[in-house]
């Protein structure tokens, strides 16, 4: 049996032994500190720390690299623990470490599925910023780099390492030729200096630098149609969309919502049922009805076609936000009927301050879907003044595909805004999601 075969099973345990380790270092520093005296605190940080710097300084190649050192401090703490903290911990704090245990645990698998969904959009991000000649290299490039260059004879050269009649020597890049070699100029050492000589590329090995390649981003937005301005036309179509579809939303939802959760008329639970049963009705099935009421009044290559339908309510919007009604104690809708308030002013002034989290969550949820819908606008809008920003991505791509860095850098213009509205109001989004069904 081949190493090749058993590779990927030795990652798996390298992988293990590594969160072994930090697991068990995170649980031997907390339970040394609760100890009083905290003698065996001031023996586990330092063994701690010498643990980390052998898993970070610890040579070798392969998963052999990470398994070999992580397994030794993984002994080593877990014999620590075992035979210096475990033997002094009363009940009370030999509970508190079995938490501590379960609560790394739980912290360790969430931080690895974390970084799994970041992998895509670190690589979007360092893309952006690379050269064109890091796109294609394997193992791929993560640290953008950029050729370290000085002025000769007027002019910057690239700078690049080579060998001279058997020595090392650095060289400027003068010219590359048709036939792929480069013709050299010696700068150091100081006594070859101003000496050219040619060679083979392989034999030319450029000196780099970590500098990031921030003009991807102003390229990228001059490649778009000098009649867009920069982008600023599709970015002007999509705020309309986005915020006209955030007002339509909310308002419409909002109404509906109350009077399916407050308000008793006849059929109202046979209706809710079968608003709910069209969330189960796929998407392509009225895409052809539909499509045939927006022509007839209209609307196809207009911006109405994708803000419009928000202000008709959707269903899962209508569903959230009765949960939220329910939640509400009967004592204050009570309270605005005997003060003489009406029904839309028990809703606007008593109902709808009370359901924030929900609102807030309602407004994050259409913005990224506004945002970044794209087959709305494939669909109904063929005119280039009326294209949102999804859109207008995929033509950019269809344009300058052999251009990755531009792409990338585009891709990444467009997700900013969502990216720092998710990063702002998470908390509102999740005290809004985790909030949903419960009574009070």
């Amino acid at each position: 049996m081949h190493f090749d075969q058993i590779e990927p099973l030795c990652w798996i345990a390298a992988i293990a032994a590594m969160y072994g380790a930090i697991g068990i270092g995170a649980v031997t520093l907390l339970a040394a500190v609760r100890l009083r005296p905290s003698r065996e605190a001031a023996i586990a940080i330092p063994l701690v720390v010498a643990g980390a710097l052998v898993m970070l300084l610890w040579r070798g190649a392969g998963p052999l690299r990470l398994f070999l050192p992580s397994t030794l401090v993984l002994i080593a703490l877990l014999a620590y623990y075992r035979l210096a903290i475990r033997p002094r911990m009363g009940w009370a704090v030999l509970k508190a470490n079995r938490e501590d245990g379960r609560q790394t645990a739980l912290h360790l698998i969430l931080l690895s599925g974390s970084l799994v969904f970041l992998v895509p959009f670190a690589w979007l991000v360092v893309t952006s910023l690379k050269e064109d000649k890091e796109m294609s290299q394997f193992p791929p490039v993560w640290i953008p780099t950029q050729q370290v260059m000085q002025t000769v004879n007027g002019a910057p050269r690239g700078l690049a390492t080579s060998e001279y009649r058997g020595r090392p020597v650095k060289v400027a890049v003068m010219e590359e030729m048709d036939t792929g070699d480069r013709r050299l100029r010696i700068v150091a050492p100081p006594e070859l200096a101003g000496t050219e000589f040619t060679v083979d590329k392989a034999r030319v090995k450029e000196i780099r630098h970590f500098a990031p390649v921030w003009k991807n981003y102003p390229e990228a937005l001059r490649f778009l149609p000098p009649e867009t301005h920069f982008g600023l036309m599709f970015l002007a179509n999509t705020l309309q969309v986005t915020l006209l579809s955030i007002l339509g939303t909310l308002l419409s939802s909002s109404m509906v919502a109350y009077s399916f959760a407050r308000l008793r008329w006849p059929g109202r639970d046979t209706l809710f049922m079968v608003l709910l049963a069209t969330m189960m009705l796929p998407s392509a099935v009225t895409m052809m009805p539909v499509f045939l009421i927006f022509r007839w009044l209209g609307w196809v290559d207009t911006l109405k076609v994708l803000w419009a339908p928000s202000f008709l309510g959707a269903a899962f919007s209508i569903f959230l936000l009765r949960q939220f009604f329910l939640s509400i104690p009967t004592e204050l809708e009570d309270a605005a009927k005997i003060d003489g308030c009406s029904y839309f002013g028990t809703f606007w002034r008593i109902m709808l301050p009370q359901i924030k989290p929900a609102l807030a969550a309602l407004t994050i949820l259409t913005f990224m879907g506004a945002w970044n819908d794209f087959r709305g606008p494939l669909i109904y809008i063929s005119s280039q003044d009326k294209e949102p920003l999804a859109y207008a991505l995929q033509l950019f791509q269809t344009a300058h595909s052999g251009e990755p860095a531009l792409l990338m850098a585009a891709s990444t213009l467009v997700m900013i805004p969502v990216l720092v509205l998710f990063f702002f109001t998470q908390r509102y989004f999740i005290q809004g999601i985790t909030l949903t069904g419960i009574k009070g």
